[in-house]
């Protein structure tokens, strides 16, 4: 057996309120019903935040800006319908929301929700994909601090 990692590509969906609140959007995987990213195989002729893209909308019913770069890496043992496990290492980028369709093609194989990054970091099973979650508010917090400085000349 081949213990090689597999690449996956996954999105991590969020959106900001207006109080300056984040929440990030989990679903549920088919098989296990636990809580995690949307997320897949890649996908032929499309850049991997292309298949982010799109397994967020699959998964999640989810539209919006996706980032070119991961914004990190997570690996997982993914449970075959052999019921073997591949290793898995999959590649996070960043999606802003700014649509959740009310019709999608995974709706009744899945459960969305949005939770507050804590308790979304909490509810996964994943380590890396935990401590990803959990940083969520204070790296966005970061890079809008450097974009407000790049854009007013000071940064």
């Amino acid at each position: 057996m081949n213990d090689e990692p597999r690449k996956q590509f996954g999105a991590l969906p969020f959106r900001v309120d207006d109080e300056g609140r984040i929440e990030v959007m989990l679903v549920t995987s088919r098989e296990t019903r636990r809580w995690v990213i949307p997320k897949g195989w890649p996908i032929r002729k499309l850049r991997p935040d292309e298949t982010a893209a799109r397994e967020a909308y699959e998964e999640a019913g989810l539209a919006g800006d996706i980032s070119r770069d991961p914004y990190g890496v997570f690996t997982y043992d993914k449970r075959l319908k052999s019921r073997s496990f591949v290793p898995c290492t999959v590649d996070v980028f960043l999606m802003r929301v700014e649509k959740e369709q009310k019709r999608w093609p995974e709706r009744d194989e899945r459960e969305r929700r949005w939770f507050d990054p804590q308790t979304a970091a909490e509810l996964v099973d994943e380590p890396e994909l935990s401590d990803l979650i959990a940083e969520l508010p204070e790296r966005l917090a970061a890079r809008t601090g450097r974009l407000a400085k790049a854009v007013s000349g000071r940064g």
